[in-house]
């Protein structure tokens, strides 16, 4: 399959519990937004919100995708998720195995 290390990203999202994270990850691979979201929990955020300094417990997931893909996803996300302002940071996926590379282009397709 063509294509390059710079179409792909992989985008970090956070869920306060299981079963959100769990519904976010099966939505976006169901919908092909995303060819895999591993999820990780045990995750501690410390982080400044309305003036103060918070502490949560959260889910981190980690997601595979498509570069053409993530405006979508992060408007998904955003239907989907609890959060006021859901956590969408996009990295863009360098190296890699190229069979990987090419699944996760393949299963993100639309």
């Amino acid at each position: 399959m063509a294509g390059s290390e710079a179409e792909l990203r992989v985008v970090l999202l956070t869920a306060p519990d299981e079963e959100q994270a769990e519904r976010l990850a099966h939505s976006l691979v169901e919908e092909r937004l995303a060819a895999c979201v591993n999820l990780v929990p045990g995750v501690r955020s410390v982080y400044r919100w309305e003036g103060r300094v918070e502490a949560a417990g959260e889910w981190l997931l980690v997601v595979k995708t498509r570069a053409d893909r993530t405006e979508a996803l992060a408007a998904r996300v955003r239907e989907l998720h609890s959060y006021a302002l859901p956590e969408v940071l996009e990295l863009p996926a360098v190296g890699g195995s190229p069979a990987y590379l090419d699944w996760v282009r393949k299963e993100s397709s639309p």
